[in-house]
């Protein structure tokens, strides 16, 4: 898809992070940017920006897991910009829990906004797409969607489920002028980590990370490859990158990841095998963050 400055782009999760880079580089290539998300006042600061440096904004305070206000976002940018042309389904929120342990309003609340939420803007999104035969989903998974990692399951799960939404959205749209794009990011520098259900995921990994090293050389094992942080502002330029280039649908923003989801597909457990000092590092790091919180 070529983005210009004709394009209408409408953004979720766009108070932070991913989204809030988004949203200022599209705008500032002249793109009309949406942002939708829950923190107003995230949103208010981030369209003084954008519209400071000569570009067009509009915020919507919603939460797209609901379906009325994920409808309503999407009317609204319509009613507003006269269109919409890119859709970037970003909003998501991980958890912290194991299987057993996760309760089912977080199981419910993960679902909600990383998966019914692409029902619900898409839906709404896709028959004026359709009328105009001109138009992008960009659904923003994680490389969560194409391996596993423990405790935080729900998360996982949804991601998976995203993908495969896309998957599906794309035989749906063949021949129709509508493109789908699924991003599978891994390490982002974020607030995400820390603002997981549950507790900060972040804190698990990093202890986790820790405890593999010593893992791994007292089982003579390789330390698990990890991918190298990168910054919001980076993957929000790769994946423009990726939209416009249309030479993957599934865009990878972190080297090695798309030949190790490739992998995963072919051999799951030699994956868990390359992964097992970091598995066995966040079990160790679960079990004891969790007797002490419980004791």
């Amino acid at each position: 898809m070529k983005i210009t400055d004709s394009t209408i782009a409408v953004i979720t999760g766009a108070s932070s992070g991913i989204g809030a880079s988004l949203a200022v580089q599209l705008a500032a290539r002249g793109v009309s940017v949406v942002l939708v998300a829950r923190r107003k006042d995230r949103l208010d600061e981030l369209v003084g920006k954008i519209t400071t440096n000569g570009g067009k904004a509009l915020a919507i305070v919603a939460d797209v897991s609901q379906k009325s206000q994920a409808e309503d976002a999407i009317k609204q940018a319509i009613a507003h910009f006269g269109g919409i042309s890119l859709l970037i389904n970003n909003a998501g929120r991980g958890n912290l829990a194991s299987v057993e342990d996760t309760p089912s309003s977080q199981l419910e609340s993960i679902f909600g906004v990383n998966v019914f939420a692409l029902w619900y803007t898409t839906a709404a999104a896709l028959p004026i797409m359709k009328q105009q035969r001109h138009g992008a989903i960009v659904t923003v998974s994680s490389v969560a969607g194409t391996i596993g990692y423990p405790y935080d399951s729900a998360y996982v799960a949804a991601k998976h489920a995203a993908i495969g939404f896309h998957a599906s959205l794309r035989a749906e749209l063949v021949e129709t002028g509508v493109e789908s794009y699924v991003v599978c990011p891994d390490g982002v520098i974020t607030e995400w980590g820390v603002v997981t259900e549950g507790g900060a995921i972040g804190e698990l990994f990093m202890g986790g990370i820790k405890r593999s090293r010593t893992i791994a050389r007292e089982r003579g094992l390789p330390l698990t490859p990890l991918s190298k942080m990168i910054t919001a502002d980076t993957a929000a330029s790769l994946i423009i990158a990726g939209i416009e280039s249309g030479e993957q649908t599934d865009i990878f923003t972190h080297e090695g990841t798309k030949e190790r989801a490739v992998r995963a597909a072919t051999n799951r457990q030699d994956v868990e095998t390359e992964m097992l000092p970091l598995f066995l590092g966040m079990q160790a790091e679960y079990a004891e963050r969790y007797t002490k919180e419980n004791t």
